[in-house]
């Protein structure tokens, strides 16, 4: 039934295969339940709703992926725009998160509807392919500069910006035993790579205490999406800055999506 439907066969690849990359997958994009109501968090959003929307917004477009495009990609809220939203939006510019979330929500119908007439698509073939290129590498940049920060690697220096963190923390040296080992292993092929990397770095960092295993119980309900659900300001669609706001969300989308698929996509050929 399953390769009938997924056309496993005709794709060259197993349930297998399937089963170990959706998990590997996971693991590698998990950083975004916590990095994204951490970042949203500092608009007043309620960190907890905030997961829980992470959550179902990834479950909710990984099957629409999956399901009716019948292709292997993941799907969930992108780095750039979160922080575009919180950052910019909210701490630079002084409006509500209610004013930025407004703004999402009608950069998003845009978005549609440019997909639906193809206007997406003949924006995106105009764009050169070393462009396609140079955002994926630039997106790749960005999330590898997220998790040196989170491991302690570099750290904020009034200086020069950034400077080489305190070499004597064990998450920085788990983080290198987990990129020597993924990189080793990938140079050698082995399916899974990624996988392995992060469980043996998770490992390593039980009797160091960097990995904290769960205290009471392992499930729960979910936190609930009442604190930010549907809190638009309608009231504000017509300004010169929820204009602004809107175009540069649309902009920083459609580039944004555009270098992650071409850089999934060209892994998968």
């Amino acid at each position: 039934m399953l390769d009938k439907f997924f056309k496993l066969k005709e794709n060259k690849t197993t349930v297998r295969t399937e089963i170990i990359a959706g998990i590997t997958t996971f693991m590698t994009m998990a950083y975004i339940l916590a990095v994204n109501p951490g970042i949203l968090s500092a608009t007043g959003m309620d960190a907890d709703a905030v997961f829980t929307a992470t959550a179902l917004s990834a479950v909710v477009a990984t099957l629409v992926m999956a399901l009716w495009a019948k292709l292997p990609f993941a799907l969930a809220p992108g780095m750039g725009l979160n922080a575009f939203f919180a950052f910019t939006v909210v701490l630079a510019m002084g409006h509500s998160w209610q004013f930025a979330l407004t703004a999402v929500f009608l950069e998003g119908i845009i978005f549609l509807l440019l997909t639906a007439f193809n206007i997406r698509e003949v924006i995106v073939n105009a764009i050169p392919m070393n462009i396609k290129h140079a955002i994926s590498a630039g997106i790749g940049l960005f999330i590898a500069f997220i998790g040196m920060q989170n491991a302690g690697l570099i750290v904020k220096s009034d200086a020069t910006m950034i400077t080489l963190g305190n070499m004597a923390e064990h998450t920085i040296w788990i983080a290198l035993f987990g990129l020597i080992v993924s990189g080793v292993l990938l140079a050698l092929k082995v399916k899974g790579a990624l996988l392995i990397g992060i469980f043996a770095s998770a490992i390593v960092g039980i009797p160091l205490g960097v990995t904290n295993l769960p205290t009471g119980s392992w499930v729960s309900l979910p936190p609930s999406l009442e604190p930010i659900f549907f809190k638009f300001a309608f009231s504000e669609i017509f300004t010169t800055d929820m204009l602004v706001v809107l175009i540069t969300f649309l902009f920083v989308d459609l580039f944004d999506t555009v270098g992650t698929l071409v850089g999934v996509a060209s892994k998968a050929i």
